[in-house]
């Protein structure tokens, strides 16, 4: 069938084209079908969305991926790709082949699988689970589509948390510690997937995080350390795509977390990591048993990327500092650095910071480092290599102005805080898209309050968003408090 084909305005992740009904009907193509589009002996392929409104019979529109593809051209019917034959077969629990998993990938990479085949693969990886073979493989495939860091060092440090405690923000603690000490440490983060926000988010909040890797690379260079977002630098890229197709699900599934994590650390050149491992009632992994499972895997799947992997398993049954969104959070990093903040913040970062340390032989204390303000100094050094304001202050991170704050029923213990709850009220807050949206949590498990005490404080940019909010913390009740005989029946 020949049409002429016409550039829409219209941007889309695939390579997208637009047919009218009539068109479609005679070509024999539904949506999300995929057509061959032949013009001066090349050819292309386009995802089909079907629309009477914006395209007349006889043509096709094309959006802004393939806007270049314009004039007289020849369309018919193209195969779907092998690939979506793969993810049927996860979908029921088939393992898959090396070959497999490669063709996934780089279907995934160059956009030939739509929205729903994505959704799909994301579906069938959190149902069923990976192999640690297909752990390895689905790993060593998604760094090889993407772009390398090569830093011409010996010893290259990572830290990453797997996710899944509310406000855990040790990450911008950790790096000017390890930093200051001497030691290289380019950290790559990621964007919330379903927490209120992820590293990135909170750093957006100080300066830039989206860099080349040459930026980077200068970044580092000048400071020993790097607090960017990972998908502004094209490392392991496929990682970002399927992060975009969980986040509208909130699936985070641990095979596909090790493939993230490693893959991404991998590429940025990383040969030293430790991954901390939360562990407890809400968090992402429950139970000691599974968070000692899931060090082993990164343990494997590490080794096999030629990295050295420590996994640092911590308690994760309450949130860590107070704030939940991306200026609460920043706020408590800021305190900490400062020499204040909260104590669990403090303790964890140092203690991650030493881990570190110690597996690259420095003898250096990273509480001292702390205390002495040289990590205070460092995380300045490199918000002002990052585009943002050395100087920033508290007074500069104001909360949303819309605030509520939700008191205690009764007085009594503190027994239950649900990182899940805290975090999805936090988003129905507007976090992290609203930055200074979000929760400030002021107990923790076991304190006791009297009635009426403050147990937190929702934060929002608008009237509208704080009233979802507490709508939601009204049927969630994300913090328990219950009377001392009832806390104490609840504990045994």
């Amino acid at each position: 069938m020949e049409l002429v084909s016409e550039a829409i305005d219209i941007g889309t992740r695939t390579p997208t084209v637009l047919l009218n009904s009539t068109d479609a009907s005679e070509l024999g193509v539904h949506p999300l079908d995929r057509i061959r589009i032949h013009r001066d002996g090349r050819t292309i392929i386009g995802i089909v969305e079907i629309t009477d409104e914006l395209v007349a019979p006889g043509k096709l529109g094309v959006t802004r991926s393939l806007g270049h593809v314009t004039g007289t051209v020849t369309v018919s019917i193209a195969p779907r790709p092998d690939s979506v034959a793969f993810l049927t077969k996860k979908l029921d629990d088939v393992e898959l082949e090396m070959d497999e998993i490669r063709a996934i990938v780089r279907d995934i990479n160059q956009d030939r699988l739509n929205d729903v085949e994505l959704s799909a693969f994301v579906t069938g990886v959190y149902a069923n689970g990976l192999s640690r073979e297909e752990m390895m493989c689905l790993t060593t495939c998604m760094v090889d589509v993407g772009e390398t860091i090569q830093w011409g060092r010996d010893l290259i440090v990572d830290k990453h948390s797997i996710g899944g405690v509310a406000g855990n923000r040790v990450t911008p603690i950790v790096v000017p510690i390890v930093a200051a000490a001497g030691l290289t440490i380019p950290k790559t983060s990621s964007r919330a997937v379903t927490s209120a926000a992820g590293t990135a988010d909170t750093m957006t909040v100080f300066c830039d995080v989206e860099f080349s890797i040459n930026e980077v690379k200068a970044i580092v260079d000048e400071t020993n350390g790097c607090l960017v977002w990972g998908g502004g630098v094209n490392l392991s890229p496929v990682d970002d795509k399927i992060i975009r197709a969980e986040t509208p699900l909130s699936l985070d599934p641990p095979g596909q977390v090790i493939a993230s994590v490693l893959s991404k650390k991998k590429s940025a050149g990383a040969t030293h990591v430790v991954i901390d491992l939360p562990y407890g009632e809400s968090a992402k992994v429950e139970s000691l048993s599974e968070a000692r499972e899931m060090a082993e895997d990164f343990s494997r799947v590490g080794t096999n990327l030629g990295m050295e992997i420590y996994c640092a398993i911590t308690r994760g049954e309450q949130p860590i500092g107070h704030g939940i969104g991306p200026i609460l959070e920043a706020r408590d990093v800021l305190s900490v650095l400062e020499g204040g903040g909260p104590r669990d913040l403090r303790v964890k970062s140092e203690s991650l910071a030493q881990v570190l340390l110690d597996t690259a032989n420095v003898p250096e204390n990273a509480a001292e480092i702390l205390e002495s303000g040289d990590a205070a100094a460092k995380f300045r050094e490199i918000i002002a290599a990052q585009n943002g304001d050395p100087d920033v202050s508290m007074a500069d991170l104001a909360p949303g102005p819309y605030r509520s704050t939700i008191h205690a029923p009764n007085s009594g213990v503190v027994t239950h805080i649900d990182n899940r709850q805290l975090n999805e009220l936090a988003r129905r807050a507007g976090a992290p898209k609203d930055p200074s949206a979000g929760v400030a949590l002021h107990c923790k498990l076991g304190t006791e309050l009297q009635r009426d005490a403050e147990v937190f404080t929702i934060h929002a940019e608008t009237a509208e968003k704080l009233e979802q909010a507490i709508a939601f913390a009204e049927r969630s009740r994300p913090v328990h408090v219950l009377p001392p005989d009832e806390a104490l029946v609840e504990r045994m």
